[in-house]
C-alpha cells in the first residue's frame, strides 16, 4: 500500500497567509523558507518549554560550511536553565521530564531546514508518529545524545528566526542567497499495519463490563523524499526511511 503526500517549500505564501510576521526582513536577506506547527492541544507547560527552545535558536547565523547543532544550541533542557516538567514520549510511554515540548521545536526547525535545502546532517524520528508533524517528518531530541544537525550549503550566511506567536510556533531562514530551486517535500507511505487487540481479563470477571485502556494506533513505514524543482527539470533525494510500530488496542474486563 502506497500513499503519497507532498509539501511544497514555498514559505513566504504560507507565513503571510497565517499572518505571523510583521515587518520585512533586513535590506538584502530573502526569506528561503518557513514551517509552522500548530499549538492546539499542547499543555502550557510544553508551550513553555518551546518557546524557550524557540528563543534560544532566534537570532542564530550559520556561515557557510557551518553545521548547526540542536543539542549544543538549545541545551540542556533543565530546571536551572527555565525549563519545566512536561509531558514527553520515552521509549514509547508518555512521561513527566524536563522540557516536555521541545521536539515540537526541533521538530519546526527540521522543516525549516528541509524547506531551505540545507544538508541533514543528523536526525531521529520519534517512537510513535508525532501529532504536530507529518508522518516522516518529525525530528526527536534528547539531551545530549540525540540530536539534530543540519549544514548551511549555501555560498551566504542563513540566519534563523523562531517565533511563537498565538497558537502558532514558526521557524523562517533567511539569506542573501536567492534560492535557484523550488523545494517539494514528498512522503510516500509504503505500509500501514492494522492494530490488533489486547484482552485483559481476571478470574472473576466473567460478565463484567469492557473498559478501553488504549485505543491504539497503526504502525507505518514511510519514505521522505526532498525534490529541488528548476525551471530546466528538477531532482529528487531520499531524505529518511522510518518505520513506526504498530500499537494495540487495550481492553479490560472491568469487575462487576
Amino acid at each position: 500500500m502506497k500513499l503519497r503526500l507532498a509539501a511544497i517549500g514555498i514559505g513566504l505564501a504560507v507565513i503571510v497567509a497565517l499572518g505571523i510576521w510583521a515587518g520585512s526582513a533586513p535590506s538584502g536577506e530573502h526569506e528561503i523558507a518557513c514551517y509552522v506547527t500548530g499549538l492546539q492541544g499542547r499543555t502550557p507547560s510544553q508551550v513553555h518549554n518551546l518557546t524557550l527552545a524557540a528563543r534560544r535558536i532566534n537570532g542564530t547565523v550559520l556561515q557557510p560550511g557551518q553545521v548547526f547543532s540542536f543539542v549544543k544550541r538549545v541545551g540542556p533542557w533543565t530546571a536551572d536553565m527555565g525549563y519545566v516538567k512536561a509531558p514527553v514520549s520515552y521509549d514509547g510511554e508518555l512521561i513527566r521530564s524536563w522540557g516536555g515540548g521541545v521536539c515540537q521545536a526541533s521538530t519546526t526547525l527540521y522543516n525549516a531546514a528541509l524547506l531551505a535545502g540545507l544538508q541533514i546532517i543528523e536526525r531521529h524520528h520519534h517512537h510513535w508518529p508525532a501529532r504536530y508533524a507529518p508522518l516522516g517528518r518529525d525530528a526527536a531530541v534528547a539531551y545530549s545524545d540525540i540530536d539534530l544537525k543540519f549544514k548551511n550549503t549555501l555560498s551566504a550566511p542563513v540566519r534563523i528566526v523562531g517565533q511563537v506567536k498565538g497558537d502558532k510556533l514558526a521557524f523562517k531562514m533567511l539569506s542573501r542567497c536567492k534560492p535557484t530551486s523550488t523545494v517539494e517535500i514528498e512522503s510516500e507511505v509504503r505500509t500501514v499495519t492494522r492494530p490488533g487487540q489486547i484482552v485483559l481479563a481476571s478470574a472473576g470477571t466473567a460478565g463484567g463490563r469492557w473498559k478501553l485502556v488504549n485505543r491504539g494506533h497503526p504502525g507505518f513505514c514511510v519514505a521522505t523524499y526532498r525534490r529541488f524543482v528548476t525551471a530546466k527539470g528538477s531532482r529528487r533525494e531520499l531524505v529518511s526511511e522510518d518505520s513506526y510500530p504498530v500499537m494495540n488496542r487495550v481492553v479490560r474486563m472491568a469487575v462487576r
